[in-house]
């Protein structure tokens, strides 16, 4: 069986499927040619991660298609319900990356709260000049440990931001569109683990009451999760990172709240307009950005490849012939 790992695949994964004998296609194939691509090559399996797009009309046009794996959690890249109403399996890696994305997220928070996006863009130019100076500016920090994290939406990329926040002394909220209730297990080096039980709200305005740092960790939504109203609520001096998805948040809202300073600062890995962030942006001292690498890392890169090829080679004993 073929596979075309399109946005390509770790070293891990590929080894696993060469090994029980799927052929690894070495190609990245432009969007507007991955239809020819499959159909000139009878591909078998089609492997993705948010670059390439499969549409219902790749999904018509590609009758070879098994299996269509997406290395990572979301799939709004992918008409997932068509698919598998045309009998494709639809698989990704929904764990893999997770650790790697709360790591980001509290790179960012780390960031914000002692001012090393702006000190890191200012000192290479005034750090000469200006060095008494910015060392009295950026004093005016804070600590992370005992103050509120909350954390909107409780998947595995949620419950990681809340156990590296647990683990960092920080009180947690959740937030999700039903109340639920998790058990979070923190494991030590030593092999000492701890439980912590964790009930979300749904409560919105109980959520934002209160909470300094706050955690985007949802799928794509067809609205703003943070608008006006929600950050009217908030408490002044709020920290605010989004590694979700572009459009959960409202950007324009978000810069007039920094202007404010209602918002203290605020990190975008994820952007309504990708790949060309709107300018103000790009451009504002209170904003510490990345693009979209929330899972690139080579630790989530190998998890990702290895867990693609276990589940298409587990696939394959099972169900396709």
């Amino acid at each position: 069986m073929k596979v075309l790992a399109n946005d390509g695949i770790s070293k891990t994964g590929e080894l696993a499927l060469t090994e029980a004998g799927f052929e690894v296609l070495p190609n990245r194939v432009a969007q507007d040619h991955v239809i020819n691509f499959i159909n000139e090559n009878n591909v078998d399996i089609l492997l993705v991660r948010s670059a390439t797009k499969v549409r219902q009309d790749m999904i018509d046009a590609c009758p070879s298609l098994k299996i269509i794996g997406r290395g990572g959690i979301g799939m709004d890249n992918i008409d997932v319900d068509y698919a598998k109403s045309k009998g494709i399996k639809v698989i990704n890696t929904p764990t893999a990356s997770s650790k790697s994305v709360a790591e980001l997220v509290f790179g960012h928070f780390f960031a914000l709260a002692r001012f090393l996006h702006e000190s890191n863009r200012l000192m290479p130019l005034e750090g000469e000049t200006h060095f008494n100076a910015m060392k009295k500016s950026f004093s005016k920090a804070y600590e992370l440990s005992g103050k509120t994290l909350g954390v909107i939406g409780f998947g595995s990329i949620g419950q990681e931001v809340v156990k590296m926040g647990i683990a960092l002394g920080m009180k947690i909220k959740v937030l999700t569109k039903n109340p639920k209730t998790k058990v979070l297990t923190l494991d030590f080096f030593d092999g000492q683990r701890l439980n912590f039980e964790i009930t979300s709200t749904n409560d919105m305005d109980a959520f934002l009451k209160d909470t300094d740092f706050i955690s985007i960790n949802t799928p794509k939504t067809s609205e703003y999760i943070i608008d006006t109203p929600q950050f009217e609520k908030m408490k002044d001096g709020v920290y605010i990172v989004n590694t979700a998805r572009g459009g959960v948040i409202n950007e324009v809202t978000l810069l007039d709240f920094i202007e404010s300073e209602k918002v203290a600062g605020a990190a975008l890995d994820v952007f309504e307009n990708e790949p060309s962030p709107e300018l103000p942006l790009l451009m504002n001292p209170a904003l510490s950005l990345s693009p979209h690498v929330g899972g690139n890392t080579v630790d989530a890169q190998e998890k990702i490849g290895a867990e693609l090829a276990e589940q298409i080679i587990k696939l394959q004993k099972e169900t396709i012939r």
